[in-house]
């Protein structure tokens, strides 16, 4: 990861029945603290770039994180990205809730 306008990202991983998955992208915007935006593209379908933004707004009980992840080449593209952002998201509350 190259945290700044321009740089870029690579992530590849494997989920547990083995399915190997390989995406990067390039930074768009990079707020210290609060946003980032950045393109989205798997190494499998490189021309089907989409766009995702990040941002962190403090709150009374911590912080909210906002996510958008937009300009999806087709509805099964979306939908397959919302199903894998929410499990993420639906471990990342597991591990947030632990003390």
């Amino acid at each position: 990861m190259d945290v700044q306008v321009g740089g870029r990202y690579h992530i590849a991983f494997r989920t547990q029945d083995g399915e190997e998955h390989d995406v990067s992208g390039v930074y768009q915007e990079v707020e210290p603290q609060r946003k980032l935006v950045f393109s989205w593209a798997w190494k499998s379908t490189p021309q089907r770039v989409s766009l995702v933004t990040v941002e962190l707004r403090p709150t009374a009980q911590g912080t909210q994180l906002d996510f958008l992840h937009e300009r999806f080449f087709d509805v099964d593209a979306r939908d397959g990205h919302r199903r894998g952002w929410s499990a993420s998201f639906d471990k990342l509350d597991k591990v947030m809730a632990t003390p």
